[in-house]
């Protein structure tokens, strides 16, 4: 019984702040960021792939120089070899690490390939990189275009919430879930960089140039990222947020949003609030 006290008052915290399926970075985080997109799965994958072959790799090293401190030194063996070179040994230590990159490089382009093929997307939003902080346009729909600016001590405050320090901005990207979303990103000044890391996404944003991206998002949440381009002084406080709701909440916001973007927040916001509400009781 306490137990699903301690989960019920946990389930209401998040909902209360509308953090369910929150992905942040983590203090002493060593991990990537939980995946929410196939693409980021297969980065997953890929990460776990290499990690082990770099440990096989690590340890074989480490067993042959334990050998030759062991079997080489001078007390066990006062007399050195003449031997100058091992032709078979050549050959293996050439051969062998030529097909280890091979094993690493199919699956690195195969991924490679699936983040910059982009498929066809069901809505298009543009990111603007500027100093400091992030445009949102939605070409399918050009009445709604807002400002992205990461909220201060103060505003954090205010609302009252469980909103993440540095990461929590005014203004956040919404986006239906389940939906592919195609990214055109560029900068009105400098050079940042879009990263997301729950979706996958990293890609520069460079004056004059409109680079393209993608994601498929599988859960409701808010997930945050950062600009990854040394941008100036302001850097490290331009956040970026992505709210993914379900297709009738961003029908709804997409509308509101044409008119008065933080209006069209405040309505989404309540809808998820009673969304959640309702899932909580029916626990």
């Amino acid at each position: 019984m306490i137990t699903a006290a301690i989960g019920v008052l946990a389930s209401a915290s998040l909902f209360a702040g509308g953090l369910a399926h929150a992905a942040q970075p983590t203090s002493w985080g060593m991990n990537l960021q939980p995946s929410n997109s196939t693409v980021m799965d297969d980065i997953h994958w890929f990460n776990n792939f290499t990690f082990w072959i770099i440990g096989i790799i690590v340890v074989f090293v480490a067993i042959l120089l334990a050998v030759v401190a062991l079997k080489f030194n001078a007390k066990a063996n006062p007399t050195p070899t003449k031997t100058s070179h091992n032709t078979m040994i050549e050959i293996v230590w050439t051969v062998v690490p030529i097909l280890i990159l091979l094993v690493l490089a199919v699956p690195s382009f195969r991924l490679l390939y699936k983040q910059m093929e982009i498929p066809a997307a069901d809505l298009t939003v543009k990111v603007t990189g500027k100093q400091w902080y992030w445009g949102y346009e939605y070409p399918d729909n050009p009445d709604v275009s807002f400002d992205s600016i990461m909220l201060t001590e103060e505003e954090r405050a205010a609302k009252g919430t469980n909103e993440p320090r540095l990461l929590a901005v005014d203004n956040e990207m919404v986006v239906p879930v389940g939906k592919i979303v195609r990214l055109q990103i560029t900068s009105a000044d400098v050079i940042h960089s879009y990263a997301m890391p729950s979706f996958g996404v990293k890609m520069d944003a460079v004056p004059g140039r409109l680079n393209e991206s993608w994601f498929n998002a599988d859960r409701e949440g808010i997930y945050y990222g950062q600009c990854s381009e040394l941008c100036g002084k302001d850097h490290a406080f331009m956040p970026l947020a992505v709210r993914v709701v379900t297709q009738e909440q961003y029908d709804a916001w997409l509308v509101a949003a044409a008119d008065d973007v933080e209006e069209a927040n405040k309505a989404l916001m309540a809808s998820i609030e009673i969304k959640s509400k309702l899932q909580l009781a029916a626990q």
